[in-house]
């Protein structure tokens, strides 16, 4: 039987964008912040299999993109569980000619895995390493490894979780990339305790088909470490994005911070190269957004005062770019989203949404026409999921990236072709939709204010 074409799903979303595509985006604008008039110009496809409503964070890497006779791309999600409360986390394949199949995520026993609900800490984050095997690391809130994996190209994706180092320890937020070489790299926050909760980093050797620790990158007593993204560069350095909080755990992080590691040497370093001693503290960790006035270290998950919430990185070469949310004491209560990027000894940033409430997804990609390409979701509105560009006289252009689709989650995978590609969940109505930007940053433009610091060193 012939597989789901994207044609049948995509007719309605397609139709939709064409006559959005026309028309300008209402988004408001702000004094410190630019407001986008136009939407791209982007066909969106419904993803043909049901998405549980668990599909939400900001935790992940959901995507994996591949180039064979065409482009491949993988999305990583949860389908409905057999009760309300479950999920069975699956992947969903577009090939080339735009044929979806699903690859369900199997047990030893055969049957399709399923957890309980627990969001904020299901997500299913997806890597493809350079023999064409897919890894997929799932639904762990300081769990033992929940991790499945194929054999080989076309054959099922079963649990491989006994292959991992750290058996029997706690694990959230697995991120995991590709590196150039076929192998992989996975950070993580290890442990349960309530004193602290380091962060780890783990390599898959492709050659030997083996897990294999790293180190433990960052940790402190009384805190715990977020790990948001990395990133690999053509020399094969490792770039790690994170945040800290207050042990054990909270809804609300701060010190958003920056990692290299140099698999060459062994050596950790900050975006200046000078060298660090891992594990690295909130004091001796090369901080993006530091704290502001009023900010608290709380456990509160009802605290109300500045705090970093998601974060994403990409590279311009070997050079770190990176996009957040941070909520400060005049914002009333929203979390703008920022850009940032090191320059002599000092991160700096510009501000490149502020005119209203975001949600915890973000994604950044890198190109050499648009430069950065910021993607975030505003709280409200019929068009949701904008991409912000940035003109060589640093004004902000934002744009609408999925005209119609109500999404209120997101990442982005930018693939060898040079194409975005967009994972846009629609919790509210079940729904998991692919999206292929290409995204031009036009209209009205507004300068956003920068800032700069020390970044804690």
């Amino acid at each position: 039987m012939r597989r789901p074409t994207a044609r049948a799903y995509a007719a309605s979303a397609a139709a939709l964008a064409a006559l959005l595509t026309a028309l300008p985006a209402a988004h408001a604008d702000s004094a410190d912040g630019a407001g986008g008039v136009a939407a791209a110009a982007t066909v969106i496809e419904k993803v043909p299999y049901a998405m549980d409503s668990s599909n939400q964070a900001a935790w992940w890497t959901p995507v994996a993109t591949y180039k064979g006779r065409g482009q491949y791309t993988y999305f990583a999600f949860n389908e409905p569980g057999s009760t309300a409360a479950t999920h069975r986390p699956a992947i969903a394949r577009r090939d080339p000619d735009g044929v979806w199949s699903r690859l369900p995520l199997l047990n030893g026993d055969g049957q399709q895995a399923e957890f309980p609900d627990d969001n904020g800490h299901n997500q299913p984050s997806v890597a493809r390493d350079g023999s064409g095997r897919l890894h997929v690391f799932a639904s762990m809130h300081a769990n033992s490894w929940r991790y499945f994996r194929t054999e080989a190209p076309g054959t099922d994706v079963t649990d491989h979780a006994a292959e991992l180092p750290d058996q029997g320890v706690g694990i959230t937020y697995p991120v995991v990339t590709t590196a150039p070489n076929g192998d992989l790299y996975l950070a993580a926050r290890v442990g349960s305790g309530a004193d602290q909760r380091p962060g780890k980093l783990y390599r898959w050797d492709n050659a030997a088909a083996r897990w294999s620790t790293v180190a433990t990158f960052a940790g402190a007593l009384n805190r715990s470490v977020y790990p948001d993204d990395l990133t690999v560069d053509s020399a094969g350095r490792v770039h790690l994005l994170y945040e800290w909080a207050k042990a054990p755990a909270t809804a609300f992080r701060h010190q958003l911070s920056y990692l290299r590691y140099d698999p060459a040497t062994g050596a950790f370093a900050d975006s200046t190269g000078a060298a660090v001693t891992t594990p690295v503290t909130p004091a001796t960790s090369d901080v993006i957004q530091d704290l502001t006035a009023g900010e608290e270290w709380s456990i509160d998950n009802a605290y109300t005062g500045p705090a970093v919430q998601s974060a994403k990185l990409t590279l311009d070469g070997s050079a770190p770019k990176v996009a957040y949310r941070y909520r400060s004491a005049d914002s009333g209560g929203n979390f703008r989203v920022y850009y940032a990027y090191p320059s002599g000894s000092s991160w700096v940033g510009k501000t490149v949404y502020a005119g209203g409430q975001t949600a915890a997804a973000l994604g950044i990609t890198w190109n050499a026409t648009d430069t950065k390409r910021v993607y975030y979701i505003t709280g409200t509105g019929t068009d949701r999921v904008f991409a912000a560009t940035q003109a060589a006289d640093g004004t902000w252009t934002s744009q609408s990236a999925a005209p119609g689709v109500s999404a209120d989650r997101l990442a982005v995978q930018r693939d060898s072709d040079g194409k975005d590609v967009l994972y846009l969940p629609d919790v509210a109505h079940n729904s998991l939709y692919y999206g292929p930007c290409r995204c031009r940053g036009r209209g009205r433009r507004r300068p956003a204010g920068w800032w700069s610091h020390r970044g804690g060193r």
